[in-house]
């Protein structure tokens, strides 16, 4: 039996052409979908509308460099305007600080002027005391003896130092004895209370002169040997 080669060549052409038929018809809708996302005045195909990097303009990067760079400098303002402040704020602590000092150093010295002054004006109502005088003469020897040893603790009165002074040298302050036995050693007795060297350095009293013969300075060591030995310059009646 024949076969019918005709019919099923001709269902293949069909069939081909149906195949390029719908490829055409994919490949315009795609186009159409393309040209539909460029503006209606673009002259760039599909692809290259969707392809293409955005690109900047040189007048776009210098804009935008000098809006960074406008945005350092108002930092850089700011900050320099705040240590500014900072400084000043500094500069008026400081000036204060020292202000306040200088206050305080002021009151403390007119503080202390002030008791000085006090001070002074209570020293000047106070009337210094006049050293007190003694004549020159046994009575006033023996006054100012007796002043001196009631000063340093010594016992004595007026009277047992003027009897003494009587007995010993009848009241001359240069008495020296020439013939006992210290005069015979070497040490003769001098003065009112006729006091030996040896005597007198070992008793002397501070305060007063060391020469033997000066009279307060002999009745003193006399009277304070005389404390030593008898207790008192009144409980001496004879050769001591």
């Amino acid at each position: 039996m024949l076969k019918n080669t005709t019919s099923r060549d001709r269902s293949r052409t069909l069939i081909k052409r149906h195949k390029i038929a719908i490829a055409g018809v994919a490949a315009l809708g795609a186009a159409a979908l393309a040209f539909s996302a460029v503006p209606g005045n673009a002259t760039t195909t599909a692809s290259e509308a969707v392809a293409a990097p955005v690109a900047f303009s040189s007048e776009q990067f210098k804009t935008a460099q000098a809006g960074v760079a406008d945005q350092f400098a108002e930092a850089s303002l700011q900050a320099k305007a705040a240590e500014a402040k900072k400084k000043a704020a500094d500069e008026a602590a400081k000036k204060k600080a020292a202000a306040e000092a200088a206050a305080k150093k002021k009151a403390e010295a007119e503080r202390k002027a002030k008791e000085a002054a006090s001070r002074s004006a209570k020293r000047a109502a106070v009337k210094p005391v006049a050293a007190k005088t003694y004549t020159n003469n046994l009575d006033g020897w023996i006054k100012h003896s007796l002043d001196i040893m009631r000063a340093k603790g010594i016992p004595g009165t007026y009277n047992g130092l003027y009897r003494n002074i009587m007995r010993e040298s009848s009241g001359n302050p240069n008495a020296i004895n020439n013939w006992d036995i210290n005069a015979q050693n070497g040490v003769p007795s001098q003065g009112l209370l006729q006091v030996i060297p040896p005597t007198f350095q070992a008793y002397h009293v501070s305060g007063t002169s060391w020469n033997i013969t000066d009279p307060v300075a002999n009745i003193t060591a006399a009277a304070n040997y005389a404390a030593d030995r008898y207790g008192s310059i009144d409980n001496v009646f004879g050769a001591y």
